[in-house]
C-alpha cells in the first residue's frame, strides 16, 4: 500500500453518509488513492475515468463472471442466475448479449415512443390534477416499470407488487453488509414470477418481448427458460430502477440550478443536454463490480488475482482531467466521454430505452408544467450500493 493511500479517506458502499453524497469522497480518492483497498469489506476501487474505461475494456483481466455487485448473495458462479449476461465473460456473454439483442433491436426501442408518452399522460394527469404529489411514486416510478412490464406481457394488475419487489431487491438496512432477509425474499419471488411467466409464454405465445425470445435463434443456438428468466429479472430490478432514479435526478438537479431548467423550458430541444448532463452529474448505478483473473499492477499498487474491484463510474463522471469543472451541473457541456451506461462490450444494452423514457417524461411534463418546487426537506434516497437516487422527491408544480 503506497503511502498516498494512507491518508485517503475510508470509501464504504454501505455508508449512508455515501448514499447521501459520494463526491467529496470520490474527488479525494481520484487525488489520494486511485487504487483504493478497503479492508474491512476486501474490496479495491478504481475512481480515475482513465481507469474505469480501460477495466471495461479488459474484461480479460476484469471478469464479470462473479457478478457486479458486492452483494454475496449476487456472487459466484450462479450470479448470471439474477444478472443475465452482466455476469458473464466471453465467450457466453457475447452468445447470449447476440440471442437477447435480436429480440431488443433498436428500432423495437423506437417503436415503443408513442405507448411510453400514452404511459407517461396516465400517471401524469391526475398527479397534475393534485398539484403537488410525490414525483417518484406518482410519477418516475410508475412509468419505467409499466414500459417494462408491457414489453414483457406482464398484467397491469400485477405491477405495483412487482415495483414493490423490485425496491426492496436493491434496499440496504444502515449497518447492515449482507442482503437482508427481505431483499432476498422479494428476489425469489421475482425470480419465480417470471420463471412462470417464461413458462407460460412457451405454451402460449403473445405479442410481446418474452414471446419474441424464445423464438430468436442465432446460428442453431436459442434461449433456455433459465437464461430468459435471467434476463427479464435484470431489466425490472436494474433497468426499472436505473431509470425511475434518473428521472428523479433530472427534476432534482434542475431545480437546483434554475438557470440550467430555464434552457428547457424555454426550448424542449434541450431536454436531450438536461438527460445527458443529468446521466453525467449524478449517475444512477454509482459502481460495477469486476474480478482480477491475473495481478494489475497499477499507479504503484498491485491488484492480486482473485480481487474484487469496483468500477466507480460515480466518481469517473466527475474527473477533472476529462470534464472541465466537473461539479457545476451544466447542460451545456460534452458529455460524450460519460460512463454511466459502461463501456466496451458490456455497454448497456438498455441504455436507448432508458434516454427514450426520460425524454419523453420530461417532454411532457414540460408542455404542461411552467415550473415547480421540490420540498427537498421532505425529500428521502434510496440506500443501495449500486444504485443512488431518491425514494421520495415531494413536488408542487405550477402550470402553463
Amino acid at each position: 500500500m503506497t503511502a498516498e493511500a494512507a491518508v485517503a479517506p475510508t470509501y464504504d458502499p454501505y455508508d449512508y453518509a455515501i448514499h447521501e453524497d459520494p463526491y467529496p469522497t470520490y474527488a479525494a480518492l481520484r487525488e489520494l488513492a486511485p487504487v483504493y483497498f478497503n479492508e474491512a469489506h476486501n474490496f479495491w476501487a478504481l475512481s480515475r475515468h482513465a481507469d474505469v474505461v480501460a477495466a471495461f475494456r479488459d474484461a480479460d483481466r476484469f471478469s464479470s463472471a462473479d457478478g457486479v455487485s458486492l452483494d454475496p448473495a449476487a456472487t459466484g458462479p450462479h450470479a448470471h442466475k439474477t444478472m443475465s449476461f452482466l455476469a458473464m465473460d466471453q465467450p457466453r456473454h457475447g452468445k447470449m448479449r447476440r440471442l437477447v439483442s435480436k429480440g431488443f433491436t433498436p428500432r423495437r426501442v423506437q417503436d415503443l415512443e408513442p405507448r411510453v408518452r400514452a404511459i407517461t399522460d396516465e400517471h401524469l394527469a391526475p398527479a397534475l390534477e393534485l398539484g403537488t404529489f410525490d414525483f417518484i411514486d406518482d410519477l418516475a416510478g410508475k412509468v419505467p416499470m409499466d414500459v417494462v412490464s408491457e414489453l414483457l406481457g406482464v398484467p397491469p394488475a400485477d405491477r405495483t407488487e412487482l415495483r414493490r419487489l423490485a425496491d426492496l431487491v436493491v434496499h440496504r438496512d444502515d449497518g447492515v453488509f449482507d442482503v437482508p432477509p427481505a431483499a432476498m425474499e422479494a428476489a425469489f419471488s421475482l425470480a419465480m414470477y417470471y420463471v412462470d411467466l417464461v413458462a407460460e409464454r412457451r405454451k402460449s405465445p403473445k405479442d410481446d418481448l418474452i414471446s419474441a425470445l424464445l423464438d430468436v435463434d442465432v446460428d442453431g443456438e436459442r434461449l433456455s427458460d433459465d437464461d430468459l428468466a435471467g434476463f427479464v429479472f435484470l431489466m425490472v430490478v436494474a433497468g426499472n430502477e436505473t431509470t425511475t432514479k434518473l428521472l428523479g435526478h433530472c427534476w432534482y438537479w434542475a431545480w437546483k440550478h434554475p438557470e440550467q431548467l430555464a434552457k428547457p423550458l424555454a426550448d424542449p430541444a434541450r431536454i436531450v443536454d438536461w438527460v445527458e448532463e443529468t446521466v453525467r452529474f449524478d449517475a444512477s448505478t454509482q459502481m460495477l463490480a469486476r474480478t482480477t483473473t491475473a495481478a494489475v499492477d497499477l499507479h504503484g499498487v498491485t491488484i492480486p488475482a482473485g480481487g474484487r474491484v469496483l468500477l466507480l463510474l460515480g466518481s469517473g463522471n466527475r474527473d477533472d482531467r476529462v470534464f472541465v469543472d466537473p461539479d457545476r451541473y451544466d447542460l451545456d457541456r460534452d458529455t460524450s466521454d460519460l460512463l454511466s451506461f459502461g463501456n466496451g462490450r458490456h455497454f448497456c444494452l438498455g441504455a436507448s430505452l432508458a434516454r427514450l423514457e426520460a425524454r419523453v417524461v420530461l417532454e411532457q411534463l414540460l408542455t404542461r408544467v411552467a415550473g415547480y418546487d421540490i420540498a427537498e426537506a421532505a425529500a428521502s434516497r434510496v440506500h443501495s450500493i449500486n444504485v443512488r437516487g431518491f425514494a421520495h422527491l415531494p413536488t408542487t408544480v405550477r402550470l402553463r
